[in-house]
């Protein structure tokens, strides 16, 4: 070879290996990054707010005896005994009231003997004061015209004023002796009332959750109450809610709480606390359960309260990104991502609502984040429908 050709045969050489690397790498270039996405489609939207908590009465009743001092002689119910109003829950000792009663029986019919003793000492007391005065009456004409001494005539006043004096006496003893009556009578009406109430009875229709009597057990209503009655056998859930979401909480609300060892069953909200606990910072809500003989007081149970409804268009709860300008989705168009700010809704399921910024159809990427950028280019994978059916 001539040694002219060499430089030329160098410089092919050099173009055709710089050609073969440009080709190398044109053909070995990464295709744009594959990203989940979906599509922005109607649903209905059920927004509800987890709550748990223990089953209590919705009314309880405390039963306590009306009279104390006096021992449990028979009990008639036992708990989990559903009673009516007046059923008679425990009988108490009454010997001793009976002897009272017989010993009360005795003073009122001494009462009533020294009335009628009082009232013939009356009698008698205005005939002896008629007497007297009659007699005082005649003496003092006679008196006047000489014919009677003035002892004699003191004699007939003094008797006359004694008289008087005597009647007044027993008029007060009758006023006294009636007075005692009524003091008897007073007692009596208590201790036939004490007699009437050593029976104990329910004050209401209801359930026993407690029995806390004893046969042979003094009754006190000062101690623990006899029995505990859950009114009308009503029970609810009173559960506790964390305080961002105790303001969608209202009475009236539809529940479905999930009972330990029950399964599922409907409540209404009855009530909302007012007041947060500083050191929790729950709310509490009572949710109305009814009478249902499967329900056992202080069950644990949880459940939802359905707060709010709504049908709009919905997406992957993970497409929904949040910065400081608000929430904002990444749609893929020809290819390409482009940022889209969105007004959302209510969220459940998985999903959140879109009330503006997309349209039905518009596709978004499934799961956004912050290594898309507007504009990048990406290849876009739809989920299998199958795979989606079996979640």
């Amino acid at each position: 070879m001539a040694p002219q050709l060499v430089p030329y045969l160098t410089a092919f050489s050099d173009w055709h290996a710089a050609r073969q690397q440009a080709a190398d790498k044109k053909e070995t270039a990464a295709p744009p990054p594959a990203v989940s996405v979906a599509k922005a489609t109607h649903a209905d939207f059920t927004e509800k707010v987890a709550v748990s908590g223990s089953l209590v009465p919705r009314d309880e009743i405390l039963v306590a005896p009306e009279v104390d001092g006096f021992r449990v002689l028979e009990l008639k119910v036992d708990e989990g005994d559903r009673v009516k109003k007046g059923d008679v829950l425990a009988i108490l000792v009454q010997e001793s009231l009976d002897a009272q009663l017989a010993q009360n029986e005795a003073s009122l019919a001494r009462a009533e003997a020294a009335i009628s003793q009082t009232q013939s000492q009356i009698t008698e007391a205005s005939a002896r004061l008629a007497e007297a005065q009659a007699n005082f009456e005649r003496a003092k004409p006679l008196k006047t015209s000489g014919y009677l001494s003035g002892t004699t005539y003191d004699q007939r006043e003094a008797a006359a004023k004694s008289a008087a004096a005597q009647l007044k006496a027993a008029q007060d003893g009758l006023r006294l002796a009636e007075a005692e009556k009524r003091q008897v009578e007073a007692q009596r009406r208590e201790l036939a009332w004490k007699r009437t109430n050593t029976a104990v009875t329910a004050p209401a229709d209801g359930l026993i959750s407690r029995r806390t009597a004893r046969i042979g057990g003094m009754a006190a209503s000062a101690a623990e109450p006899m029995f505990r009655i859950v009114a009308r056998s009503e029970v609810e859930l009173d559960a506790e809610v964390i305080e961002t979401e105790l303001s969608k909480v209202t009475a009236g609300q539809k529940a479905r709480i999930s009972v330990a060892g029950v399964g599922e069953v409907d409540g209404i909200v009855r009530l909302v606390s007012p007041e947060v606990d500083k050191q929790t910072r729950l709310g509490r809500v009572r949710v109305f359960l009814g009478d249902d003989p499967r329900l056992r007081i202080g069950t644990f149970a949880r459940g939802a309260i359905e707060t709010a409804k709504s049908h709009g268009l919905a997406v992957p709860s993970a497409a929904v990104i949040f910065d400081t300008g608000g929430a904002f989705v990444q749609v893929v168009r020809d290819g390409r991502v482009v940022r889209r700010d969105v007004d959302t809704g209510l969220i459940a399921g998985g999903l959140v609502e879109v009330r503006k910024g997309l349209s039905d159809g518009d596709v978004v990427v499934a799961r956004a984040g912050t290594f898309l950028r507007d504009g990048d280019a990406v290849r876009t994978v739809m989920p299998d429908s199958k795979i989606s059916e079996a979640k």
